[in-house]
C-alpha cells in the first residue's frame, strides 16, 4: 500500500514541472541598460576609430563620437519600442532596433560628411543627425548622398 502511495506522487511531479516550463517565458526585449550601454560603447569605436565607414565618410573626435552614438541609440530604441506587440516575444524589435541603429548611423556620418564638405553648412553633430534622421523619418527613404574619395 505503501507503494502505490508513492506512484501517485511520482506521476504528478513531472506533469508539475512540465507545467512552471510551459509557463516559462523568454523574453529579450527590452534590452537591459548594460546591454545599451554596450551598444553606445560600439558605436563610440565604430565612428571614432579606423574602418570601412570612416575610409569613405571620415573619423569623428570621441566626444563627437558619444553624443552621436547616444543620439542615435535613444532615438532606435524609441523606434523600436513603438512597435511593441503583447505577442511579440522580442525578436522581431531586436532586429528593427538593430536596423535603426546601422540606418541611423550611416545618416549621421554621411550628414556630417557633407556638412564638412560644403563650407556654409557648420552645424554640430547632433543638429546633422537630427535632420538626417527626421528627412528619413518623413520620406521614408535612406540618404544617398555620397562624397569623392
Amino acid at each position: 500500500m505503501a507503494e502505490m502511495e508513492e506512484t501517485p506522487q511520482t506521476q504528478l511531479e513531472p506533469t508539475n514541472s512540465h507545467d512552471t516550463q510551459k509557463n516559462f517565458s523568454f523574453r529579450i526585449w527590452p534590452p537591459t541598460q548594460r546591454t545599451r550601454d554596450a551598444v553606445i560603447q560600439r558605436l563610440i569605436e565604430t565612428l571614432s576609430t579606423p574602418s570601412i565607414l570612416s575610409k569613405r565618410y571620415g573619423t569623428l573626435t570621441n566626444e563627437e563620437a558619444s553624443d552621436i552614438a547616444r543620439c542615435i541609440e535613444e532615438e532606435a530604441f524609441t523606434f523600436a519600442g513603438s512597435s511593441v506587440s503583447p505577442d511579440d516575444d522580442g525578436i522581431e524589435i531586436l532586429q528593427v532596433y538593430s536596423k535603426e541603429i546601422s540606418k541611423r548611423m550611416l545618416d549621421a556620418v554621411k550628414s556630417r560628411s557633407a556638412a564638412t564638405t560644403s563650407p556654409e553648412a557648420e552645424s554640430k553633430p547632433s543638429e546633422s543627425l537630427a535632420n538626417a534622421s527626421e528627412s528619413s523619418a518623413h520620406t521614408g527613404e535612406t540618404s544617398s548622398i555620397e562624397t569623392e574619395s
